[in-house]
């Protein structure tokens, strides 16, 4: 090879490597490789990498939906913007003129680049809320098979169904807890108009039934007949074993974190290493830090075992988190089944709530609102001495501050035997309690009035369509709604009502009713909240087990 022409192509080499990465190209880049991420094609004429479609086409073929032409109807003055979703997708959003809050997204539409199809069409709060749209396996993932939705419904009522006395409130009730489900299932086909509505009227009966708990003037010593089973208690013993073992190997195998457990990680993470709580957790979670201190430190031990890698992958934490505060809820509602009326009375409750779909729903979401069904669970379980009684209380109220609605009540539980030693060894209980778990707040130097913004005023600011609030806008009525719940937190410790466990988990379990029934921001696994109190309600109120041969009623 002459010198010239060696000469030659190192000067080619060498100017085609001088020239930037993508000069030449005649195309935008094909987009982004995670298929949920967005981004700005180049131009809107110019046909991105391994595109059929540009800009101006994608936009074009969403703007012919019919949900998107009814939408601009009622938002004539709404601008269209395009990106590119992942790298096989098109993302059109319709946009209201202003800036800030004032700028809203109206209608989205996702088209598919090789097909030309549009695959997804939204308007209203499906637009803004992603998880309304029924993705599959967005909360629980297999839990929300029909096979395992309606194997457990069936395993939750059948026990319970009395074939000699069909007429009776404890199967309505249960009816209505199995119903809730029924909403669960528009939601996940993003049917809130559905859904919505199902709710309140469940929600509210059995906020009753609680309440018809909480004041009968029937005492423990005086127990109902008892509780009907239609199989041995042995046999309820066999299932809850083979459930419990299902319930963990299904949350191993196949479950998903959500932002709420993964904040859980994060606060236990930031707390072992001595970093503030509030007001700095990273951008994939960045209002995770709106709970109390204890739905933080109550982590601590996972996410030792399990250290957070700093992102939001299988977090196993969470799932350890999750799976000890569901079997810890099991262990102790068969405590106080037992306590107050026996073995088998505790066999009952922790079937119940192994059996109920709800609990095994927020275990695969690996939330952190078992632990909340816990801290009441526990309350109850040591109702009897004030200072526990205190200690539990504040505790876990200081997870999600829903459960400060029932200091008060807990507070006066059997106040009428020793009133100011009752109300004192709950005080110091309480005090004890808030300064342990408030503590590495604290003295780590963190400003109050950041925790404040970051919790108390960042919850009273949310909203959500999945409420009946959220959903409709009756404001006045939710006011009058609110007032009357405070009322009634205020005047239960003093209305005369059943002074047992059994009473006490009556009126618990309606506070916590009456409390979701009054929020903007709800959702269903919040339901697990007062599923322990009102179950020991419900079932408290019968005597100890007994097993009903099946015959037709008379």
């Amino acid at each position: 090879m002459s010198v010239r022409r060696i000469a030659l192509l190192v000067l080619l080499w060498w100017a085609g490597a001088a020239l930037p990465a993508h000069a030449g190209e005649t195309t935008p880049p094909r987009g982004p490789i995670d298929s949920n991420a967005i981004s700005s094609p180049a131009t809107l004429d110019g046909f991105p990498e391994a595109h059929r479609l540009n800009g101006l086409k994608a936009r074009a073929i969403a703007s012919v939906d019919k949900r998107i032409q009814k939408a601009l109807k009622q938002y004539p003055k709404a601008q269209p913007e395009v990106y590119l979703k992942g790298q096989t997708r098109w993302q059109i959003g319709w946009f209201t003129p202003g800036s800030g809050s004032k700028r809203r997204e109206i209608a989205q539409v996702i088209v598919d680049d090789a097909t030309g199809k549009v695959t997804e069409a939204w308007t209203g709060p499906y637009v803004a809320w992603t998880m309304a749209r029924g993705y599959p396996g967005a909360f629980g993932h297999k839990v929300n098979a029909p096979w395992v939705w309606i194997s457990l419904t069936v395993l939750f009522l059948l026990p319970f169904f009395n074939p000699r006395k069909l007429r009776r409130w404890l199967h309505l009730d249960l009816l209505v807890l199995a119903g809730l489900g029924v909403s669960v299932a528009y939601f996940n086909d993003a049917r809130l108009d559905v859904a919505v509505p199902i709710i309140g009227p469940l929600l509210s009966y059995l906020l009753v039934r609680a309440l018809v708990v909480a004041f009968s003037r029937r005492n423990d010593e005086r127990p109902r007949e008892p509780l009907a089973l239609l199989v041995p208690v042995s046999w309820l013993v066999v299932v809850l074993v083979f459930l419990v073992g299902f319930r963990v190997g299904l949350n191993i195998k196949d479950s998903n974190v959500i932002d709420v457990g993964y904040s859980g990680v994060i606060g236990a993470d930031y707390l072992s290493v001595g970093k503030p709580l509030y007001g700095e957790f990273p951008k994939d979670n960045g209002s995770g830090d709106t709970y109390g201190p204890f739905a933080y430190e109550a982590y601590i031990p996972f996410e030792q075992a399990f250290p957070w890698t700093g992102r939001w992958n299988d977090l196993w934490a969470a799932h350890a988190a999750a799976i000890t505060f569901d079997l810890l809820t099991i262990i102790t509602l068969l405590g106080i089944g037992w306590r107050i009326r026996g073995p088998g009375m505790g066999v009952v409750m922790a079937y119940a709530w192994t059996a109920w779909p709800f609990s095994l729903y927020a275990m695969n979401c690996n939330s952190n609102d078992a632990l909340v069904a816990l801290m009441v669970a526990l309350t109850l379980l040591v109702a009897a001495k004030p200072a526990a009684r205190g200690f539990l209380a504040v505790v876990g109220s200081m997870t999600k501050f829903v459960s400060l609605i029932l200091l008060p009540l807990f507070a006066t539980h059997q106040w009428h035997q020793r009133r100011f030693r009752t109300v004192a060894l709950y005080s110091l209980g309480a005090l004890l309690a808030a300064a342990l778990v408030w503590s590495p707040v604290i003295l780590g130097g963190e400003s109050l009035s950041t925790v404040f913004e970051r919790t108390v005023k960042f919850q009273f600011g949310r909203d959500a369509p999945f409420s009946f609030w959220g959903y409709y806008d009756f404001d006045t009525a939710q006011l009058v709604w609110q007032a009357a719940v405070v009322l009634l937190a205020l005047a239960m410790p003093l209305l005369p009502r059943r002074r047992d466990v059994v009473g006490l988990a009556g009126a618990a379990a309606a506070l916590l009713i009456a409390a979701e029934l009054s929020v903007t921001y709800w959702f269903y696994l919040y339901l697990v909240w007062f599923f322990p109190p009102l179950i020991v309600g419900l079932f408290g109120r019968y005597d100890r087990p007994a097993r009903v041969r099946w015959r037709a009623a008379t």
